[in-house]
């Protein structure tokens, strides 16, 4: 669920007691461990850890508007959630996430990108803490940027395809306009040769009629 308001101090004192004293708590491990440069505040409803634009002025790449979101907590209808999107660009993956949940002796409930959890005993925050940690700011925009590029490369080679289509299309079209126009001047001259034999046979026509008169 996404929260309106405006500070992560807001946001905790909207929720019940034992969910805020549970984000609170998850929210001084991620402050605690988090890289020099990333900043903490209010993002997509939740509390967001980000790449400020001061740092990274192109902002996130599917809303510039938006710095570049790194990690976030959030309290949802039926649980709570650890967002890690760090994940993306293989800053670490499931299994190692799940590797220390088991030596933690917890059960991973995870999503794409996040760890949903019901108490804050569901939670090993140290792996939490190491996993924050693990990706400095420097090394999350070049994987960052690797993951966009080849989206990026993607949709220009798509974009490359359209535009050779419309421009087989458009030479079609202009070789169906120039046959056209071939044509049309054929047309005119067939009108123009009808019309003057229709002038002369009028004329003929006239002086039999004359002829006879007299």
């Amino acid at each position: 669920m996404q929260s309106k308001a405006k500070t992560p101090k807001a946001y905790l004192s909207s929720l019940p007691k034992d969910r805020r004293d549970a984000l609170e708590a998850v929210r001084k491990v991620i402050v605690k461990n988090l890289g020099k440069g990333y900043a903490e505040g209010m993002q997509y409803g939740m509390i967001g850890y980000f790449v400020p634009h001061s740092v990274y002025p192109p902002g996130y790449h599917c809303d510039p508007k938006q710095p570049v979101p790194f990690a976030a907590i959030a309290s949802q209808k039926n649980y709570m959630s650890v967002y890690l999107n760090a994940m993306y660009g293989g800053g670490f993956d499931e299994s190692w996430i799940r590797a220390r949940f088991e030596a933690a002796g917890k059960k991973l409930d995870m999503g794409k990108c996040c760890i949903r959890f019901k108490k804050l005993e569901d939670l090993p925050l140290d792996v939490i803490g190491e996993a924050i940690r693990s990706v400095p700011m420097k090394q999350y925009i070049e994987q960052y940027e690797r993951a966009i590029g080849r989206s990026a490369s993607l949709v220009v080679s798509k974009k490359k395809t359209k535009k050779k289509i419309g421009s087989k299309k458009a030479t079609k079209k202009n070789a169906a306009k120039k046959v056209t126009s071939k044509r049309t001047p054929k047309k005119k001259t067939v009108t123009k040769k009808a019309t003057a034999r229709k002038k002369v046979s009028t004329k003929k026509i006239t002086k039999k009629r004359t002829a006879k008169r007299s």
